[in-house]
């Protein structure tokens, strides 16, 4: 029997198949990204590791105009009736300048302020999208229901110019993916969670409570923006879409506030994935055990970002328990505090675990969470680490509860 691709493996994997091994494949390896001269270098290095390594859409970013921030994936462009205008205030005594941008659209001037910290990344810009901007806002974009309307016009749906390079881009990524046997995922859709950089932590928390409709109309605007961007995706053949939750968790929304603004939401995007012939990928790497089983009823397929360490509350042995047979698990080893500033016997430890907790039956996925970024030779020794004590551990025949 010949041996299966990298492809096959991981989908038998998602679908609760054993394959020949478990599927070893980083979430995000920046390490080894940044050694590479562009994506399809880095897929090959992967593979070169033994690896199953993806192909993900767009293979390069597809760039958005000046001050139009790239949200991963596709542009963020807005309607052609916005106006941008930015300006610098300096505040004497003041220990940073603030960056001021304002969106003035046919519903309304939105705005946003910024603390421009030393370690800000984007010059004089503000991002309509980003982590940075959660702890460094002077004023969020969105305040209040009076701003929805004027959001319609920043949140719009791909430009037919975009579409086409993305699918020019695309063609190239999906043959080179053929050639080498990968899988194919894209998307990193974006839910309410959005409404965190929007809208700022705690306020989007007191208005879930508080102003519950204004927090049902936003998440309604960022769903059908998502899935006109899901859609280009999908019309693209991608064996897995993925969408984003880390700020979905339990630690930001209750388990009731998650069924009221985020389910609904995500029961859709994963019926529109299933109908395209797409399995549905959720990342979220904390505080998900209470959601376990409205992960089950929104029929996700694979959970992204299965933490030990840092994923507070996580038990891999109950959620291997609740969701084997239905939804795959793809993680098992911390990232940061195991692999980039653990020893090596803590890492191979770590690895024999999660394999010998999660791999039975299949429906695991090794990765470390949610990244490998640090370049010091203690951090690659540790990478060699894992890799070894996954090839020893990883064959299915000895996987099974009390074997070798």
């Amino acid at each position: 029997m010949d041996e299966p691709t990298s492809r096959e493996r991981m989908l038998q994997a998602i679908s609760h198949v054993e394959p020949d091994r478990v599927p070893f494949c980083y979430m995000i390896f920046e390490l080894l990204r940044t050694k590479c001269r562009d994506d399809y270098e880095f897929v090959e290095r992967q593979l070169e590791m033994g690896l199953d390594a993806t192909v993900a859409l767009p293979m390069f970013g597809v760039h958005a105009a000046e001050g139009e921030h790239d949200v991963r994936t596709l542009p963020v462009k807005y309607h052609p009736d916005v106006e941008i205008r930015e300006r610098v205030e300096e505040r004497a005594g003041a220990p940073y300048p603030v960056l001021v941008k304002e969106y003035h659209t046919p519903a309304g001037v939105l705005t946003a302020k910024v603390n421009k910290t030393n370690d800000w990344p984007f010059g004089n810009q503000i991002p309509l999208m980003d982590d940075y901007l959660v702890p460094r806002s002077r004023k969020f974009l969105i305040e209040d229901e009076g701003d929805l309307s004027a959001l319609r016009y920043l949140l719009v749906p791909p430009r037919s110019s975009d579409v086409r390079v993305f699918h020019r881009q695309s063609a190239r990524a999906r043959k080179f993916a053929a050639q080498h046997g990968v899988m194919v995922t894209g998307g990193w859709g974006v839910g309410i969670e959005a409404a965190i950089w929007l809208c700022g932590l705690r306020s989007t928390m007191i208005a879930a409570i508080q102003r519950p409709g204004f927090v049902q109309e936003l998440a309604e605007i960022l769903h059908a923006w998502n899935v006109k961007r899901m859609a280009v995706f999908l019309n693209e053949g991608v064996d897995l879409y993925i969408r984003r939750g880390w700020y979905e968790n339990t630690h930001f929304w209750s388990p009731q506030l998650f069924r009221r603004f985020v389910l609904p939401y995500l029961k859709a995007e994963v019926r529109t994935a299933h109908r395209a012939g797409a399995k549905f990928g959720y990342i979220m790497t904390s505080g998900c055990m209470p959601l376990l089983d409205m992960f089950i009823e929104a029929g996700i397929d694979v959970l992204i970002g299965v933490d030990p360490v840092q994923g507070k509350g996580t038990d891999l042995e109950k959620m291997k328990a609740m969701l084997q047979g239905r939804v795959c698990l793809w993680g098992g080893v911390n990232g940061y505090i195991t692999v980039e500033m653990g020893k090596k016997d803590a890492v191979q430890a770590a690895v024999s675990t999660a394999i010998r907790t999660l791999a039975p039956s299949g429906g695991f996925i090794l990765s470390p969470v949610d990244n490998v970024r640090d370049t010091s030779e203690k951090t690659w020794q540790n990478v060699e680490a894992m890799l070894r004590t996954w090839e020893r551990l990883a064959e299915y025949p000895y996987l099974h509860p009390h074997g070798g």
